[in-house]
């Protein structure tokens, strides 16, 4: 498919994967610091990722987590934006009742 070495910028990456619809809202989200890579909180479009770093997006009242699986070409159908990223399942709160 793609060089699993290569390099994407974020907003790219997210553009590609239809995490997000255009460029611009992507580099809103990452400029709201609603995204992290690799657990750190990134402010800069620019910021690169490359397959096995892991996003964390806070988008549409939920959190999301993917691994990055390839960089992508270009932006194409669901079906091949979908083999960009594997998602993570989010840890869920504990909503355990207090014992008295």
């Amino acid at each position: 498919m793609e060089n699993a070495g290569a390099r994407i910028r974020i907003d790219k990456w997210l553009w590609h994967a239809r995490i997000t619809k255009t460029r611009t809202l992507a580099a809103r989200l990452i400029e709201s610091g609603r995204v992290r890579v690799n657990h750190r909180k990134i402010l800069k479009p620019a910021q690169d990722v490359a397959p096995g770093d892991v996003i964390t997006i806070a988008v549409h009242d939920r959190i999301r987590i993917l691994k990055v699986t390839a960089p992508g070409l270009r932006r194409g159908p669901a079906i091949e934006a979908h083999q960009l990223f594997e998602e993570i399942e989010a840890p869920q709160p504990s909503h355990a009742a207090p014992q008295n």
